[in-house]
């Protein structure tokens, strides 16, 4: 007996400590004896989608747990407080959620203020060793803030359905979580905040809130490096900075994006293969390509190829989570928009993953069968060989000889975050249009041949006119 009462007097006491050090350290944080400029600029910051790209231990994810403690007590210095606030901590896992903003965002939360603590898994009284589920907080104006924790691996399904006042995504994600995020904060009028170190290259993310925020009078961004640390050792970081090449320091460091050592289309150059749209010749169009997915994004490209061989993607379709039915409606469609030719029963023609041709349990007939049944002639016979490919891809870039236009957003999302893996392989994941666009490409496409003499206009309206009794309706 008097050893269990000694082992409960010891976590009484441990428990005392963490009590006061979490009090301590926020009141440490509110009078600026931990917290350096840049964190202070964050949260002064009255936009409402802010991002601190930051290197390794630059103090962003510090910030951005103040941040949302500061919410969920209704004691943020530079804001107007709320009662009974609701808000999601996003990480990218759920390893990654337990070991880095949940852990940092306990540290500053005082026990004493915590009504109850749910788990996913681990016991409720070490919440800091398990996975949390949600918070409930008491907040100083009598009300209980509601503080739950988000994985991205959960996919965006789980992240519909909410009304929110925040959002703290800690570390990037993907496109559609976030996406679905900046709905749930609307009713509210709420607000989005991301900390993160930029790895993964030019992704959507430099588009949309680096490139975006000089213009975009609600999102705000700003760099945070080793040097604007006061509380790192000197040493440490000259020692740090030694060892990392020009790129890793960048990132790592710097928090500045840059276009990754490992990037598989290094080739691709957006400044000069974007280009905008404009009507295509009919006679330049040339194929469809499509990488079929339900669950997952289908991607479906439209090809042209000019007299010197260039291959130009006028267009894009680009969709998960729906049946054949709408993906073909809307194949169509975009078809129709584009004055697409047809084969003489007003029918599509397009290159097919061959996996197309593979029966499931949930359907009887094949991907292709239910294409063909909707009038798009799926051609499941693709080189999908992904080296010759992907080096394919990579010459036609090289050689100036691949544009795409502007609306095909998708296409370029995935070209700018492809990278390579472990065992010279890319990373599987984001690739659907990359594929597709593969598929077409090592289909070798020709140059037309000599172009044709200029057309009177009576020989204009014949063509198309023969055009029309072919159903091409051009």
């Amino acid at each position: 007996m008097q050893e269990k009462q000694i082992i409960f007097t010891l976590l009484s006491i441990e428990k005392e400590q963490r009590r006061r050090k979490a009090g301590d350290k926020l009141a440490g944080y509110n009078v600026g004896e931990k917290v350096h400029k840049k964190q202070l600029e964050f949260h002064k910051c009255k936009k409402r989608n802010r991002w601190v790209f930051g290197g390794n231990r630059s103090g962003k994810t510090e910030c951005g747990a103040v941040e949302a403690v500061w919410w969920a007590r209704g004691i943020h210095p530079y804001r107007r407080n709320r009662k009974d606030v609701s808000g999601w901590i996003v990480s990218l896992s759920y390893e990654v959620q337990r070991d880095v903003a949940q852990s940092k965002f306990l540290s500053y939360l005082n026990p004493s203020w915590i009504e109850d603590v749910v788990m996913l898994s681990g016991k409720k009284g070490s919440a800091e060793y398990g996975i949390i589920d949600y918070v409930l907080i008491k907040n100083v104006f009598g009300g209980i803030s509601k503080i739950s924790f988000k994985s991205c691996d959960q996919g965006r399904e789980k992240f519909q359905g909410a009304s929110l006042d925040f959002v703290w995504f800690d570390e990037e994600p993907p496109k559609d979580v976030y996406d679905e995020c900046r709905m749930r904060v609307l009713d509210r009028v709420g607000e989005i905040w991301g900390t993160m170190t930029p790895l993964k290259g030019l992704t959507w993310v430099y588009d949309e809130i680096y490139l975006n925020s000089k213009d975009d009078k609600e999102v705000w961004h700003e760099h945070i490096e080793w040097a604007d640390n006061p509380f790192l050792d000197e040493g440490e970081v000259a020692a740090l900075s030694a060892n990392m090449d020009e790129l890793t320091l960048s990132s790592r460091r710097y928090g500045k994006f840059c276009e990754a050592e490992g990037m598989v289309y290094k080739e691709f150059d957006q400044a000069r293969d974007v280009i905008p749209p404009f009507d295509v010749p009919f006679e330049w169009q040339d194929n469809i390509s499509i990488d079929p997915g339900l669950n997952n994004p289908l991607a479906c490209l439209f090809f042209a190829t000019d007299y010197d061989g260039n291959v130009y993607v006028v267009g894009e379709w680009y969709m998960a989570g729906k049946d054949i039915d709408f993906h073909a409606q809307h194949i169509k469609e975009l078809a129709k928009k584009l004055n697409w030719h047809t084969d003489g029963k007003g029918r599509l023609r397009a290159l097919i993953d061959s996996a197309a041709d593979q029966h499931t349990l949930a359907s009887k007939k094949s991907v292709s069968e239910l294409f063909y049944e909707r009038d798009i002639l799926v051609n499941t016979n693709v080189d999908k060989q992904l080296f010759s490919g992907i080096a394919r891809v990579k010459s036609y870039f090289a050689e100036g000889r691949l544009k795409i236009f502007s609306c095909c957003v998708n296409l370029i999302r995935e070209l700018k975050s492809y990278w390579w893996g472990s065992g010279d392989r890319p990373i599987k994941k984001d690739d659907h249009a990359l594929d597709a666009l593969r598929y077409y490409v090592m289909s070798k496409p020709k140059p037309l041949k000599e172009k044709p003499a200029e057309l009177s206009p009576i020989q204009v309206d014949k063509q198309k006119l023969i055009r029309r009794l072919k159903g091409d309706k051009k």
